[in-house]
């Protein structure tokens, strides 16, 4: 007779190495934790992983999913917000994932010091994508509403709402870039700014706003993280 699979049981376990893979990695960094590490916390076998996880880099993807979810899920009640309009929406878009992260700044920092490894890229890769599909919908109806609004002058907001995910991808790298070269002592606060000002800029003539009437990120998040 073939075994029954609980999807519910077989979830929750599988969250749990997921759970943990993310506590490791702020401890003690993606690249000193092992698929050992993972089962020797969990008590579990090195076959109940296999069962979900193919590998190491496949559990990292997986607990980059749980960020982006959990990020995302925490900034949709301001697109579904009926009073707000659609520039503030989309401020408030930005500016609540960066306050996400920036309360989870440790963890952010230890997926940071791998992010960007050649070993990694594929997984970059399949975020990216994923992102694409988050990020798309949501924005195209801010979009949407901005324009029929009249703040917003993008002709089809669809493909405004892809160069808007194009632009804040990469804003990402740019962080990233911004963040190592303010710790070597390459680049002053004001240089930073200017570079992410210049990213508003640009999606200000996408969307058909007056310059300066976005901000991509909040000064005090700004310092944050480059202060």
């Amino acid at each position: 007779m073939a075994r029954t699979v609980n999807p519910e049981a077989r979830a929750v376990r599988r969250e749990a190495f997921v759970d943990t893979a993310l506590r490791l990695i702020q401890a003690k960094g993606y690249e000193q934790m092992s698929v050992q590490d993972v089962l020797d916390d969990l008590e579990a076998s090195r076959g109940a992983f296999y069962h979900y996880f193919d590998g190491k880099i496949a559990l990292l993807e997986a607990a980059v999913d749980r960020i982006v979810d959990a990020a995302m899920e925490a900034v949709m009640p301001v697109v579904a917000d009926p009073e707000l309009p659609a520039l503030r929406k989309l401020e408030r878009l930005f500016s609540g994932i960066a306050g996400w992260k920036s309360e989870r700044m440790e963890l952010m920092l230890a997926l940071l010091r791998v992010w960007y490894s050649d070993d990694n890229a594929i997984v970059r890769d399949k975020v990216r994508r994923s992102m694409v599909a988050r990020l798309v919908p949501p924005l195209t109806e801010i979009i949407r509403q901005g324009v029929a609004d009249g703040e917003f002058t993008a002709s089809c907001p669809e493909d405004a709402a892809r160069a808007v995910v194009s632009l804040l991808d990469g804003a990402q790298d740019l962080a990233c870039e911004l963040f190592f070269a303010r710790r070597a002592g390459e680049a002053t606060f004001e240089f930073v700014q200017a570079r992410f000002a210049g990213h508003a800029e640009a999606m200000e003539r996408i969307l058909g706003v007056l310059p300066g009437a976005l901000s991509l990120i909040d000064d005090r998040t700004l310092r944050l993280w480059f202060g």
